[in-house]
């Protein structure tokens, strides 16, 4: 393959990445919870039940905000039933994925999780079955001081002190039909606009996403956002977005494009809120929140993977076990996000444990990094300041991508795939510039020729590559790193030129010391 050239400028820049960029989710959902990040009797569990081994996995991985309860789980979610005594606390029907709902864990119990991990909270209110009422009840139990009923709950509940939550979602999904209570935007949006309004009189520091619809392939997408941001345009900061990734059709190098259609995602909901901003007349925007991402599909429409029968207690549900090129289409989403850190401030890899998740583990037993958990941490850790511009000069294929939750037989045409897919973040505090780069490539190494203009004396600190010749490998509790990133060791710095090849069917990590 003929060379790639990429060339960038330290003073052109996308954007600084936000902290909650890096954010991921813990929903009441199989054993992503119980099992998961709690579970007392464990080995490793403290005194609150909480895995220590799956704690120290979380602080390797560095998700840096945590959205909780839901998810689906959110709309049919009465906040008080995980609140107060655990032996008070009544057993319900979780409607969202068939089980039983013990709520021995809850609002309290996440927040000291949180604290305990050095994760900011991100909470979601019910607007599915409740409404605006229960929502600013619940702010007011977690954020207000004392001196009222609700907020004196809490301090007789063991919690003396304020929580603080700042960061608060407005439901989930209302446009899905599987969702309980699913509302046209009109009715979402009126709804979502008396939440947010009373939600900040009890507390005006909030900040708040209101939900965009549930998928780019939904009927609803574009007006529902559109409508929504009508209704909510003056009491919100963010807008969310969701999607998941897949390889249905077992087309690898449309797999791989896929993240590409990621980046339209975005750029057309930026565009349909700045309309809005438009006819308003209004300098004000409003930001991303992509608050639901993954690779999803082996466990997505095969029912006995997402419910079984008799209303279990935490089953395993969902439990994607994620392979060699997953991780790769995988970082080609963590280069998506970087590269719109202007609009997008917020991110949650959904999920944290066990459901669609990085980190897996056995009830009673061991716990271990899935393949997707490594471009995340590299994404997390280096991810963090200034975006720069790319322009790219890279080999293009044609693909044609299943889309990701619609109906089987929609497809979208990719007809320009760049083979290398790349961002790049430089840190001035820590004085690094760190590349990303995707090889797509099936067969062919990519040898790759940066221009780093703007910097002198760029030094090599790192390079590490993710890279195996079975792209269906797998990481396991037998063979917990069968699968793990190794040293690149192709990369040649002179100056302001990186040169390094990159294997066929490759996730890369560059790190250049900067002076």
């Amino acid at each position: 393959m003929r060379q790639v050239d990429v060339r960038l400028h330290s003073d052109f820049a996308i954007g600084t990445t936000n902290p909650r960029l890096f954010g991921s989710f813990i929903e009441h959902l199989g054993r992503c919870l119980y099992g998961g990040i709690f579970e007392p009797g464990h080995p490793t569990a403290d005194a609150k039940g909480f895995r220590h081994d799956v704690m120290s996995l979380v602080r390797e991985l560095q998700p840096t905000i945590m959205r909780y309860p839901g998810g689906n789980f959110v709309s049919g979610y009465n906040w008080e039933d995980g609140v107060g005594p655990v032996e008070q606390r009544p057993r319900r029907l979780d409607l969202a994925w068939m089980s039983t709902e013990t709520n021995r864990f809850g609002t309290n119990e996440f927040l000291d999780w949180c604290r305990m991990a050095g994760i900011e909270p991100m909470l979601a209110v019910n607007l599915g079955t409740r409404g605006a009422d229960a929502a600013r009840n619940l702010v007011e139990y977690c954020n207000h001081p004392s001196g009222t009923a609700l907020s004196d709950m809490r301090r007789s509940h063991g919690w003396e002190a304020p929580h603080g939550v700042k960061f608060w979602c407005l439901g989930n999904e209302l446009d899905g039909h599987w969702q309980i209570e699913a509302k046209t935007a009109e009715e979402y949006g009126r709804l979502a606009r008396e939440a947010a309004k009373v939600m900040k009189w009890v507390d005006r520091s909030l900040e708040l996403a209101v939900c965009g619809s549930s998928g780019r392939y939904m009927p609803t997408y574009g007006r529902w956002e559109e409508t929504v941001l009508e209704h909510t345009f003056d009491h919100v900061e963010y807008i969310s977005l969701h999607t998941y990734l897949n390889n249905y059709n077992a087309d690898t190098a449309a797999f791989l494009a896929s993240p590409d259609l990621m980046d339209s995602f975005i750029e057309e909901v930026i565009a349909i809120a700045d309309a809005v901003a438009a006819r308003r007349r209004s300098s004000r925007r409003i930001m991303l929140s992509f608050d639901e991402w993954n690779v999803w599909y082996r466990t997505r429409r095969n029912r006995a993977a997402r419910v079984q029968p008799g209303w279990p207690i935490a089953p395993p549900i969902l439990e994607e076990i994620y392979n060699v090129e997953d991780a790769l289409a995988f970082g080609g989403m963590c280069i998506s996000l970087l590269n719109h850190a202007d609009r997008v401030r917020a991110a949650c890899l959904a999920q944290l444990v066990n459901a669609i998740a990085p980190i897996m583990t056995e009830t009673g037993g061991p716990a271990w990094r899935q393949t997707i958990f490594w471009p995340f941490m590299h994404f997390s850790r280096l991810g963090r300041g200034r975006v720069l511009r790319t322009e790219i000069d890279s080999p293009t294929y044609a693909a044609r991508y299943n889309d990701p939750n619609g109906p089987e037989d929609t497809f979208f045409p990719l007809p320009s795939v760049p083979y290398l897919k790349l961002a790049a973040v430089h840190d001035p505090d820590g004085r690094r510039l760190t590349l990303f780069a995707l090889n797509r490539s099936l067969t062919d190494e990519l040898p790759l020729r940066l221009d780093a203009m703007g910097y002198d004396g760029l030094t090599l600190k790192q390079a590490m590559q993710l890279h195996d010749t079975d792209l269906k490998a797998i990481n396991s509790k037998a063979h917990p790193d069968r699968v793990t990133p190794r040293a690149l060791d192709s990369v040649r710095v002179s100056g302001q030129r990186v040169e390094a090849t990159l294997s066929a069917a490759s996730w890369n990590v560059i790190e250049l010391g900067t002076s």
